[in-house]
């Protein structure tokens, strides 16, 4: 059984084929005459007339089998090549496609690796700002735990404040118009002393900065801890005042006023907004409070004032030389002057001198026109050297 369908699986597969339609055509004619074969001769009394005209009936069925078997491979034939050329126009159409669908997966490839690419560059460009944003902010904590440091220390505090107040002098005014750490005359060391004609006078500047009670000021969290931080504030500022007024308006040696530095606007700003009465009595006790904003302007001020005195100096020096210039012109004309008395003079001797000459030429024209032609009588006196010619 094994075998038997071994052998139809295999005769099926042949009959699949294109090739084998004819075959099985051939096969069942085989078969049919086979079978008309057998009826016949299980028929009693079949002659050999039925086997003859069987015979012919199996060579005619056989002839237009064979003819149908031609047919049918005719029409195999191009029913094969239909389906080789269809089956190559298929190949083509689908190597085409196959080539545009690889074409646009590359090109689609390379667009995706090109923006990855420039995505990864980006990203590396901002991975880069955020490396060196981070390091500036690690370098800012740095700078800001060194403020800090600063700030918490009074004697660094005070050194920053007059470092400030000495940069601003220094951009704002000439060498010679400060002194820095200046020696007063009753022994005191101002941090800068402006040094300005009268008036208004030399003028001492203090930079402080009570930090201290302003943090706790800023920090005061019910009203009866900012009252209490206010006091202690202003008390601060007032003290500050009370020690420049003593110590650096000296009478006959300043001004009537000193200038106190506060190195922080914030500082400043709080004092002129809630303190008033602070700012008051520092005005009554001549002590002028500013800021790093405000001693620009009141700096500017000061250089206004030194380039009108400077003004007035080169003033009195141009009047000088203007008189100096003045003299010289008069002493200029003088000899001016007596140039052309001598030129006037020299005039008269030349028409003098011109006179003469003329005479001159008069007593040779003269003397051309006597005749020397005639002979000299006998008896004159021999010549002396000089000729006396009588003049009509």
């Amino acid at each position: 059984m094994t075998d038997l369908s071994t052998m139809f699986q295999a005769l099926g597969a042949r009959l699949a084929a294109p090739q084998g339609l004819a075959l099985l055509v051939a096969l069942m004619a085989a078969v049919a005459g086979i079978i008309a074969l057998i009826l016949v001769l299980r028929r009693p009394g079949g002659g050999d007339g039925r086997l003859s005209s069987l015979a012919a009936a199996q060579v005619e069925m056989a002839g237009r089998l064979g003819q149908m078997a031609k047919s049918q491979a005719a029409a195999t034939a191009l029913l094969a090549d239909r389906l080789q050329s269809q089956e190559r126009q298929v190949s083509r159409v689908l190597d085409e496609r196959i080539t545009d669908l690889t074409r646009r997966v590359g090109e689609g490839l390379q667009r995706s690796t090109e923006k990855t690419a420039e995505s990864m560059q980006d990203l590396r460009a901002r991975l880069a700002t955020i490396d060196a944003a981070q390091k500036n902010i690690a370098e800012m904590s740095e700078k800001m735990t060194s403020l800090q440091d600063i700030l918490s220390n009074k004697q660094a505090r005070g050194a920053m404040g007059q470092t400030q107040m000495e940069d601003l002098v220094r951009d704002l005014l000439p060498p010679s118009a400060y002194r820095f750490q200046a020696k007063m005359g009753n022994g005191r060391i101002a941090d800068c002393l402006l040094t300005l004609p009268n008036p208004p006078g030399a003028i001492a500047i203090d930079a402080k900065y009570p930090l201290e009670s302003y943090r706790a000021l800023r920090a005061a969290g019910s009203d009866a801890e900012r009252l209490q931080a206010g006091r202690a504030f202003a008390a601060d500022v007032l003290r500050h005042v009370r020690d420049i007024a003593e110590r650096y308006i000296i009478a006959d040696e300043t001004a009537e006023s000193a200038l106190m530095f506060l190195p922080a606007e914030a500082v400043y700003a709080e004092l002129h907004a809630n303190y008033p009465q602070v700012v008051e009595q520092a005005f009554r006790r001549r002590v002028w409070i500013v800021s790093p904003t405000t001693l620009m302007a009141t700096l500017n001020t000061v250089r206004a004032i030194l380039k009108d005195a400077r003004m007035n100096d080169m003033a009195v020096l141009i009047r000088r030389e203007v008189r100096a210039l003045i003299d010289d012109v008069n002493r200029l004309d003088d000899r001016v002057g007596k140039l052309a008395r001598h030129f006037g003079q020299t005039g008269e001797d030349l028409r003098q001198i011109q006179i003469s000459t003329e005479k001159i030429m008069r007593r040779g024209d003269r003397i051309e026109e006597v005749q020397f032609g005639q002979e000299e009588p006998e008896g004159l006196p021999p010549p002396t050297g000089e000729i006396k010619i009588p003049l009509a």
